[in-house]
Parts: C-alpha cells; structure tokens; sequence
C-alpha cells in the first residue's frame, strides 16, 4: 500500500528540507529517519499550546467567581497534575516510531486501536476549530480598532478562510514544516504575551476579589469549592487534550533517546503554557472589573472584551498573536487528524487523508459558525471528548508499565497492512480487558460532567454539583484495568523476556499472521483457541 511504504526520497527526516513533502505515514519510521529531539516535541507541543485558545481558558477562574489569587492556585493545580498525567503519553512515539493510536493496538487489540484514532480524529478537529475560531475573532476584531475593518460576515469568512488554507498547507508539507512554524511561534508569541503583560500591568488588580473574597477566605463560602475544582478541571482538561496525538510529532525521536528527556519535554511544554494561562486570568479580571457585560458566564466573549480594555499600541500585537497562535495551533491539530484519519483507513495516504481531512474541517469551521452557530456547542463537545480520552490515557499508561515498555513493532501494523493474527490479536482483534476498562470509565466519567448551562449527565449532581467526571473517569479506569488484568491475564507472548510487572500471565499460543487471501506472512504458532482468551469474560465467575 501506498502509505504503508517508505518513500525516502534521498532520505526523509525530521531534518530534511521543510520543503519537502512528508511521504511518512503511520507505518514505523526506520531509526536512519528519525533526528527529531526532546526539544522538538517541546517546542511543537508548547507553540500548539500557546495561543488564545488557552488565553481563553485561563479565564474561566474568572468566569466561576473566583479572585485572582484563587484563581491562580487553581491554575496551576489543574496544570500541575495535567501536565503530569499527559508526560507518560510522550514515550509511545520514540519507542515504536508510529503515533499513539496504532500503538494502543497493544493495549486495546489491532481493532480496538479505532478507539485511539477517533479519539484523536474528534479532539483535533474540535481545537482545530476553535483556535480558528479564537484567532479569526482576534484578527478581525484588532484590525477593526485599528483600521476600521468591519466587523461582518465577509471579514471573519476571509479571516478563518485565511487560518483555514494556510494551516492546511503546514500539514500537507508535514513535520518538518510544521516544527519551522512552531519554532517561530514559541519565540514570538511568548515575547507578545510579555509585552501583553506589559501593556496590561497598570490596570491588573492582584487584590480582584470576585464572588469569593481573595484568598483562603473563600473556603467557607458556599460554592467556592465548586467553583474552584471546575476551574481546575477546565485547566487540567488542556494538557490531557494532547494526550491522543502526542506521538503524531514524538515519532520522529530516536528510540534510544532517555525516556525521562521525552517525559520531561512533555512536561515542560505544558507548563510553559502558564504564560498564556496567567494572561487569560489576568486581562479576564480586568475586563470583568471595566467591561463586565462580556464576561457573562452564559455567553463571555473574552475576545471581545480583551479588544475593549486593550491600548491601542497592543492592537498590532494582539492581532500578531492571533495570526501566530492559530498557525501554530491549528497546525498542530489538523496534522493529528490526517495522520489518524490515513491510519483508520489506510487506502489514504498521509498527504490525501490531511487534504481530505482539512477540506471537510474547514467546510464545518465555516457552516459551524455561520449555519449554527455551534462555537459554544463545540466547547463543550471538546471537553466531553477530553472525558473520554482521559481512560484511554490510563489504559496506555498501565499497559505501559505492565507491558515494561516493550513493544513488537510489526505486530502493530497489522491492522494497518490488513493482515490479522498476531501477539496482539487477542479475542478477534480486541482487547476486551483494555476496551471493557475505557468504555466503562468512559461513560461513568460523562454521567458525572456538570457544567451547568453547557452539559450535566445523569448522575451530575452526585456530589453536590462538583464536575467531577474528569476525575472518576481516570480513577475508575485504573482500577478497571488493572482489575481485569489480574482476573484474565494476557498472554505471556505480549510480554519482554522479563515478564509482565505488577500482574500475572498465561501462556497462550499466538496466531500467525496472514495476509486477506489467509496466506501466512509471519513465523507462528497454531491457531489461538479464543474460547480460552478473553471469551472467558462472558463465561468465568
């Protein structure tokens, strides 16, 4: 197949011209090809990061009543311990040279791998839109202040047309292209935000006390603990939104590059991400003290009032971060979703699954906002999908460590090359014990979202209109995993020669692999007896 061929054209790398159009798709880059470093993933994942996009979340503190102080503290707990959950998710790109759905074959089966890549296909095109959305708004609305440009439907359809086909020409070219973009974008947008600070710093009141008072006041105030664990939860939902295509961009890095430099870049890029983060929560507490019609938490339009409370010097910069933060961003995103969409149906190859991918986002970019206005709606879709993600984190992670980062790299492109058998065929191509924990921790974790006037589950007040599904989903999911692990243990052939860690094994022999005319293309072993996988779920006590 023709994406599942290297097509080194006088040597692909993440070093080679940003001219050169990436021919590399899902299948395992070839170690020769792979000189991306540590740095690279942290200046790809903190440039698709550091944009008003997250300006934006940074002011939801704000928004729920918090202080400044307050909302502060709440900042950084949520990015703290996102950062730290997303950090492992960094290690399946070096390792196996292929994004993170494909290696989630490992863990949820060769089919159950679908899971990973729609994941990734609805995250990225939900943030894709809304950093177009969020920058296109800027854009329009800084040249309004500053040239007069009006603020109608033509300007913002050329605005987001403008983010729209330029983005999709980043992701046609690729990783190398899109590194070039984000190495600009880390260093001139982070020098932007500093002058922002700058620009704001004499109307920025520490002492903003909100619904709460300002600082550790606010604990005896009913609603304040609410409040507090919702802003926290928004902020930790931004790193965790990385979580499903992190190896898009870690595939290029060498597999013997220190697994704590991958981690640490992860990290780190997330939170650098306090720049954009403090600069939301801060111009949000003084548009709310001299523009507060557009911080209604029913409708805020941070854009909006960022534009109202602005110098006039910052309009230029202002309008410079929007045109660099939704490159960056949605660059980051869109090339995610060309990637996953070519893994789920492999007739593509990557530059055709982007293009496809990219025309079809940009078609909902334009009817979203202008037939149905859907800005709000996609919000929240975001954060649901963010809910469901998060398990699937875990599972990778638990496998991670269970499996002792070993991986057979053939064995998880088979679904890719439309082959079956193999160690990670288990019960038909699915993993039941990995599917069963993320789909159980999954819809637990949406029955308990509240966030009140967007989405509240079933089970949404549960505790006392606290959102609390983001949590539970990771909680439950580990205790599912691991559970299940014990209860029906994996074949020992998924395991290095030093076992599995933590939990049992059970020999099983492995199926060989065959090809679509049933031609074994693979040294293996008899036919697996799938009565004695994972069909003992339906029939063990």
């Amino acid at each position: 197949m023709e994406n599942t061929q290297h097509k080194a054209k006088g040597g692909q790398s993440a070093r080679g011209k940003v001219t050169e159009v990436e021919a590399f798709g899902i299948e395992q880059i070839p170690e020769k090809h792979r000189n991306a470093t540590a740095f690279d993933l942290f200046r790809v994942s903190f440039g698709g990061a550091n944009t008003f996009s997250t300006a934006f979340l940074g002011a939801f503190p704000i928004l729920f009543g918090l202080s400044f102080w307050q909302g502060l503290a709440a900042t950084v707990l949520g990015l703290a311990v996102g950062a730290l959950l997303l950090a492992p998710m960094a290690v399946f790109g070096p390792t196996n040279g292929t994004n993170n759905a494909v290696s989630s074959s490992a863990h949820l089966g060769v089919h159950g791998r679908v899971v990973g890549s729609f994941l990734s296909l609805l995250t990225a095109t939900a943030f894709f839109s809304i950093s177009v959305w969020s920058s296109g708004d800027a854009l329009v609305g800084g040249l309004n202040r500053l040239v007069g440009l009006p603020q109608d439907m033509g300007s913002f359809a050329v605005a987001y047309g403008l983010f729209g086909v330029l983005v999709l020409a980043v992701c046609i070219y690729g990783f190398r292209f899109m590194l070039l973009v984000n190495k600009i974008a880390v260093t001139a947008a982070t020098l932007l935000f500093v002058v922002g600070y700058i620009a704001f710093a004499g109307d920025l009141d520490l002492n903003f006390a909100g619904a709460f008072g300002v600082g550790l006041d606010g604990l005896g105030v009913a609603g304040f603990i609410p409040a507090f664990i919702g802003a926290a939860l928004i902020v930790m939902s931004n790193p965790i939104s990385f979580g499903a295509f992190l190896g898009d961009w870690a595939r290029y890095i060498p597999t013997n590059t220190p697994k704590r430099k991958v981690m640490g870049a992860a990290l780190l890029a997330q939170l650098a991400t306090l720049v954009p983060f403090v600069f939301g929560l801060a111009t949000a507490s003084i548009i709310a003290t001299k523009a507060p019609e557009f911080m209604d938490p029913a409708a805020p339009n941070y854009v909006g009032g960022l534009l109202a409370v602005s110098p006039a010097w910052y309009f230029v910069p202002l309008c410079a971060i929007a045109l660099i933060g939704g490159m960056s961003t949605g660059a980051s995103s869109l090339y995610g979703t060309g990637l996953d969409f070519s893994s789920v149906f492999p007739r593509f190859n990557r530059v055709q699954a982007t293009v496809f991918i990219g025309v079809l986002a940009i078609a909902f970019i334009f009817v979203g906002r202008f037939a149905f206005n859907l800005v709000q709606s996609i919000s929240t879709f975001a954060t649901l999908i963010v809910t469901c993600t998060a398990p699937w984190m875990v599972v990778m992670i638990i496998g991670f460590i269970t499996r002792r980062g070993w991986y057979d790299a053939e064995a998880l492109q088979v679904f890719n090359r439309r082959q079956t058998g193999g160690r990670y065929w288990f019960n038909h191509g699915w993993n039941l014990r990995g599917m069963l924990a993320w789909l159980l921790s999954a819809a637990a974790g949406l029955c308990l979202v509240n966030m009140p006037g967007q989405f509240q589950g079933p089970l949404g007040n549960l505790a006392g209109g606290v959102d609390i599904g983001l949590p539970a989903s990771l909680v439950l999911a580990a205790v599912l995993y691991l559970g299940l692990l014990w209860i029906f243990p994996e074949p020992r052939a998924v395991f290095p020669e030093a076992g599995p860690r933590w939990i049992p094994s059970r020999n099983v022999a492995v199926p060989p692999v065959t090809d679509s005319a049933g031609h074994v293309v693979a040294p293996g072993h008899q036919d697996l007896d799938l009565n004695l996988d994972l069909d003992e779920l339906a029939v063990r006590p």
